[in-house]
């Protein structure tokens, strides 16, 4: 139904080695957090069943998928995650939409408008409520919360208080002739054979 579900799956795990001094800047957990945390293989199960039959959403999809598909087999596990459920490349679907632009997560959370502000380390979790905003605006299903909801997110909780805007207007904004030539010539640029060439050469931006 394109919302939340506010189900989720979160463990911390131990790797079973040292932690780079790379990673850790990156996310923050240290080895000594990390000690008496459990393996992959103790959760495995817990994971598959969580997943099964759903649509995994995964910003650069085959390179975490590399990952956990190398995990579930050093854990014993026959399952491949593309086997059991649906997994959908975020990151393939943004360059398809804007080409030739940046799509990383920060830079379409500000392409969308989705509040990325307690991304200071680079959590699971958090990237992927993050990630569940951007992709529901990026496939039309985040109107709702742009256009009606104003969201304040108490970071480290689970806790998301919503404002309902109700006597708001939103501005019409109309191009111009100038404007419009413009536009046509950045699509030349683009792709000459592009079909949004095919747009009414009557425009005059009314």
């Amino acid at each position: 139904n394109r919302k939340h579900t506010d189900l989720r799956f979160h463990s911390y795990l131990n790797p079973g080695r040292a932690i780079d001094s790379e990673a850790q800047e990156v996310h923050g957990i240290t080895e000594q957090f990390l000690e008496d945390k459990p393996v992959f293989s103790e959760v495995v199960d817990h994971f598959l069943e969580f997943v099964r039959g759903s649509e995994l959403v995964i910003h650069n999809a085959p390179f975490d998928l590399g990952f956990l598909n190398q995990e579930l087999e050093l854990a014993g596990s026959p399952a491949r995650l593309e086997d059991i459920c649906e997994v959908t490349d975020s990151l393939e679907l943004a360059r398809q939409m804007h080409p030739g632009q940046r799509n990383s997560l920060d830079a379409l959370c500000r392409r969308y408008g989705v509040d990325n502000s307690g991304r200071d380390l680079h959590g699971a979790l958090l990237d992927a409520e993050i990630l569940a905003d951007v992709y529901l605006a990026m496939t039309g299903g985040q109107t709702t919360l742009t256009l009606e909801r104003a969201f304040s997110r108490e970071v480290g909780t689970d806790s998301i208080e919503s404002r309902f805007l109700t006597d708001v207007e939103f501005p019409v904004t109309r191009v111009d002739k100038a404007e419009l030539a413009e536009h046509r010539r950045w699509l030349e640029l683009l792709d000459s054979d592009s079909p949004w060439h095919d747009i009414d050469q009557t425009n005059d931006g009314s």
